[in-house]
């Protein structure tokens, strides 16, 4: 009975002290972060390719350059391990997604914006160049096609998890990339021609004494 006793009272002063379990510790308070993007303008990031990327009342928007041309905006800083947090909506059709632990067009990871036809994928897949999907997202109710989207990454070591709308869609090992830039991309092609993606914040913690 003591002992019992002595469990609920160190559970109770884990909860008061906001101490957590599951999902909360995995993903981390919103508190918690620091912003990536100031609002203001793209102090700290830079552009490749014909892309366009400006700031509109408070928020980084993403659309096709002149003659359909793609695009990418990276983080001029690179992370290694870290909780990252986007907040989104885009205009469809759109082939978009939140590059992570990006070191080059061959060594990156991406959690994909899109909605992929062969194999059925949708916003939350796990991309990966050279080795496609590594893990991917086949429920389409997930995603809020015409409003506000959250994706949530964690990567930790050679373990990579990603959340959308508070469900886990990814939770992988590999060893493609340990570190690199946070970024966004815009696909090339016609037929994403009135793509936008608008992002309302990039929250990011790194995680332990070597997070970047």
């Amino acid at each position: 009975m003591v002992r019992r006793l002595f469990t609920i009272v160190c559970v109770a002063a884990m909860i008061a002290a906001g101490g957590c379990t599951g999902r909360k510790c995995a993903v981390g308070a919103k508190s918690d972060f620091p912003k990536l993007f100031n609002g203001k303008d793209l102090a700290g990031w830079e552009s490749s390719g014909g892309a366009r990327w400006v700031v509109e009342n408070g928020m980084l928007v993403g659309t096709q350059g002149a003659n359909n041309s793609p695009g990418d905006l990276f983080t001029k800083d690179t992370y290694k391990d870290f909780l990252l947090r986007v907040t989104y909506r885009v205009e469809w059709p759109c082939n978009s997604g939140v590059w992570f632990r990006y070191q080059s067009p061959q060594k990156a990871y991406q959690a994909d914006i899109l909605e992929y036809k062969d194999p059925e994928c949708y916003s939350g897949t796990l991309y990966c160049p050279g080795k496609m999907f590594l893990a991917m997202n086949k429920d389409k109710s997930l995603v809020n096609r015409d409003g506000w989207n959250t994706i949530e990454v964690r990567a930790e070591g050679d373990h990579i998890q990603i959340w959308l709308n508070d469900r886990q869609v990814a939770d992988v090992h590999d060893t493609t990339s340990d570190s690199g830039k946070i970024g966004f991309q815009v696909h090339p092609g016609a037929e994403f021609g009135p793509m936008k993606i608008v992002v309302r914040s990039i929250l990011l913690k790194p995680l332990g004494s070597k997070g970047n």
